[in-house]
């Protein structure tokens, strides 16, 4: 298993922004102790190309000089600065490479990304380059698969995803997500499940288990990428949902061993996650990481 680390995740932010930065830290410190058999490496930055592939090179010129406007500032959530560019480029080319990482040997894992909310031409939601769309169309171009299947479990819809894939037949999108969360307005995946404001592990698992069902069948993909959300726990501060940590597990347990079932290979990145104490997040996306590997790995 390849894991896709950079101290570059940490964003410095204003004091009393919203964003949990810490917890990427404290989930790196609690894999410090996986097997020699895991494979820790710095993500190089994303390539211009590659960012074409997914958004308008209008928007990416403006992101890259800093001549992004107030209102598209606003939109995104993080104030402009090139160590957020520097962030972005590095978490987008790390789930590119742990897609090539599990297509070489089934495993693949970003500890950030998951930045679903970033449209073809517009930041949202604290997410700047749709690392997971990239990705998706730079393995279809590279000609390494010819069917992509996007999971997407964080507590938010993938409303970026869903726009920037939405006509784009070789990928499906997946996602389960809360129905009167963020963003107000939902984009169309290809399979949308909506839950209702306090939806535990008893409800939440069995609408997983069909919606995956229904995925596979009708994606059979040669590639999974999972954007796995700490943020449909009980106590995260935005979430709505009201999932154990036990039941957060079972989740992942159920993702990967549909994996497992259709002999897919599996890119994991962490997406959001904003509980009140921050090592609980640390500690379901590490669960997550765990899983993957035991379900997935060597």
């Amino acid at each position: 298993m390849e894991i896709f680390f950079s101290d570059h995740y940490e964003l410095p932010l204003p004091a009393g922004h919203f964003f949990p930065m810490a917890k990427y830290r404290l989930l790196r410190e609690r894999l410090g102790n996986l097997p020699a058999d895991v494979t820790w490496t710095d993500p190089p930055r994303i390539a211009v190309d590659e960012l074409l592939l997914a958004h308008d090179s209008g928007y990416v010129g403006r992101v890259l000089t800093g001549a992004m406007s107030e209102a598209e500032i606003r939109r995104l959530g993080f104030p402009w600065s090139e160590a957020l560019v520097e962030r972005s480029l590095r978490s987008s080319g790390a789930t590119l490479h742990a897609c090539r990482a599990a297509l070489r040997q089934g495993l693949g894992v970003n500890l950030a990304g998951g930045t679903h909310h970033a449209f073809r031409d517009a930041a949202e939601g604290y997410c700047l380059f749709n690392d997971s769309a990239i990705a998706a169309l730079a393995m279809l171009g590279e000609g390494r698969v010819r069917r992509v299947l996007v999971v997407d479990t964080d507590v938010h819809q993938g409303n970026g995803t869903a726009s920037i894939l939405r006509d784009e037949p070789r990928v499906f999108t997946f996602s389960i997500h809360g129905a009167r969360n963020f963003p107000l307005r939902k984009e169309t995946s290809d399979l949308d499940i909506a839950l209702p404001d306090g939806t535990g592990d008893d409800d939440y698992l069995p609408a997983l288990e069909r919606g995956l069902d229904e995925a596979f069948g009708r994606a059979a993909p040669d590639l999974v990428i999972h954007v796995s959300g700490a943020d449909p726990y009980h106590d995260d501060r935005i979430g709505k949902l009201a999932l154990s940590k036990e039941g957060l597990a079972v989740r992942d347990e159920m993702v990967y061993s549909f994996c497992r079932r259709y002999s897919c290979p599996v890119a994991v990145s962490m997406a959001g996650g904003y509980a009140r104490d921050v090592n609980d997040t640390a500690e379901i996306h590490a669960a997550t990481v765990l899983a993957a590997r035991r379900l997935l790995g060597p």
